[in-house]
């Protein structure tokens, strides 16, 4: 009996162009689940080709329910802490050669739409917006949204607006007054 063992999943991230513009996030990555361990190999190799080789991850532990403290990645050990006073949309992971990366975290229970919006969101180059300021405007925005679909379900599932009364009977026809002396 032999054993099949499930590909390992690439990662899903939105990186910063290469630009002189300096912003407050490098990216986005947008995990699959909430298991830290499984999530971070992927994530590590995708970022070791424009980071170097990945050190260090610090992550607030409100979105991680278990926060291990080394994760084995292709060859070496990634050290892994946790900080209540970090924001808890962002990670920072630490590198040998380039010492910083900065990303937005997106819930894997996000839906597409707003994933895809929050990654590109992430990535502009010089963005000031900060992790938790990103996720609260793409909450609005996704309120927001979600109340125009409502108001447009209720348009049309009542039938929408009722027509007007006319104000003569004939539409579009010139009314001329007719002289006093004309009418019974």
């Amino acid at each position: 009996m032999t054993a099949t063992v499930a590909p390992l999943l690439s990662a899903r991230l939105s990186l910063t162009p290469k630009t002189t513009l300096t912003g407050l996030l490098d990216g986005a990555w947008w995990p699959r689940t909430h298991d830290l361990a499984v999530e971070l190999p992927p994530l590590v190799d995708a970022l070791e080709e424009h980071f170097g080789r990945i050190t260090r991850v610090a992550v607030n532990p409100t979105r991680w329910p278990v926060v291990p403290h080394k994760v084995a990645v292709a060859g070496h050990t990634v050290h892994v802490g946790w900080f209540t006073e970090q924001d808890p949309d962002k990670m920072i992971l630490l590198s040998y050669t380039v010492s910083r990366c900065d990303l937005l975290v997106i819930p894997p229970e996000t839906e597409p739409a707003a994933a895809a919006r929050l990654m590109t969101a992430a990535a502009l180059p010089g963005s000031v917006l900060a992790a938790g300021a990103l996720m609260s405007d793409e909450a609005a925005t996704g309120r927001r949204m979600r109340d125009a679909r409502s108001c447009e379900d209720a348009w049309e599932t009542d039938g929408g607006a009722a027509p007007a009364p006319l104000r003569h009977p004939l539409v579009g026809a010139r009314m001329i007054a007719m002289p006093r002396h004309l009418r019974r």
